[in-house]
């Protein structure tokens, strides 16, 4: 979009953030979600022109007027997390579907060659994991490879190879999107034998109930990560008005607030792993619990709040307008 018309579709809403006090603290809010869109889009397509710096301005005195009243703003992290991060989600919604819908197809993929193929599981987990559950199920403690390890080093090892395989994922958008569809689908058919494998030796409940307390958190931000890489490699091949470089400048951007927000999550589901998790004992409604509010932190996060959040911007965008 050239600068001329975004300053025409969008310049009387401004003057009237400027020019109005808002009726009450919502509105106050909505206006600011609003406007820091308008600014991130600005920064990324006219990050010299007076426009950006005029939003900047605008944006700074909407953030004074928030929090005036606190006795300490609320950082630039906040932000992130509480505006911003969910913001990008709401502009990607479809593309976090469609990650998610192409991971499960894997999954079932993934369990289907299990169930014909008796060889696929070692292929796909390897020998020594294989023997070393059949072992610990027939000793009547099927999840007992997750006590094999300290709890402090297992929580570093797998916090960090996760926030690894994540930001490979979502690089590897670069590649058109062919190397993170690879990372999903290699990620999926390996959970859908891994349930199977379970399946088949009649111990499928005892592991949903032990490796979802931190498998929620972690595949579903795996999916997302996927989602990040999707988003870059739509911006590299369809970049629509915008040049190709551009186009690429903002979907890379986008892409990346998308996979840095994920770390966080990536860090309470190594907690879980590697101090929770390996309490197979624990009571049946202690893991439903868990696993119950992980999901709904995942839904409410990238599903419900998200679109809640932007939905609020657009009603007082086109309350503006009319």
């Amino acid at each position: 979009m050239r600068e001329a018309l975004f300053l025409r579709q969008n310049q009387a809403r401004w003057q009237q953030y400027e020019t109005q006090p808002a009726t009450n603290p919502d509105e106050l809010a909505a206006r600011f979600v609003a406007l820091t869109d308008d600014l991130a889009y600005a920064q990324t397509f006219y990050p010299d022109s007076p426009t950006t710096n005029y939003l900047n301005a605008l944006a700074g005195k909407l953030h004074q007027a928030i929090y005036k009243n606190k006795a300490e703003a609320r950082g630039r992290f906040g932000q992130f997390w509480a505006r911003e991060l969910p913001l990008v989600v709401s502009r990607h919604q479809g593309t976090l579907a469609w990650s998610l819908l192409f991971f499960v197809l894997c999954a079932a993929l993934g369990a289907l060659s299990a169930a014909y193929d008796d060889t696929f599981v070692r292929t796909i987990l390897g020998d020594d994991y294989v023997n070393q559950t059949l072992e610990n199920i027939h000793r009547g403690d099927p999840m007992a490879i997750y006590k094999s390890d300290g709890e402090t080093s297992m929580f570093l090892f797998i916090t960090f190879n996760n926030i690894k395989v994540a930001l490979t994922t979502f690089a590897a958008g670069i590649t058109g999107g062919v190397g993170t569809g690879y990372f999903l689908f290699y990620n999926g058919l390996m959970l859908g034998a891994f349930q199977y494998f379970f399946h088949q030796q009649h111990v499928l409940t005892a592991s949903v109930l032990t490796i979802w307390i931190h498998g929620t958190l972690e595949i579903s931000a795996i999916v997302v990560a996927g989602a990040a890489g999707f988003v870059m490699a739509k911006g590299l091949l369809f970049p629509g008005t915008y040049g190709r470089g551009e186009s690429f400048r903002y979907a890379a951007r986008e892409g990346s607030k998308l996979a840095l927000g994920l770390v966080p999550i990536f860090m309470l589901a190594g907690f879980l792993e590697s101090f929770v998790t390996r309490h197979t004992e624990m009571p049946v409604a202690a893991s439903v619990a868990i696993i119950g509010g992980s999901a709904a932190f995942i839904l409410w996060y990238f599903g419900w709040y998200p679109w809640r959040l932007r939905q609020r911007g657009a009603v007082l965008a086109e309350a503006a307008r009319s």
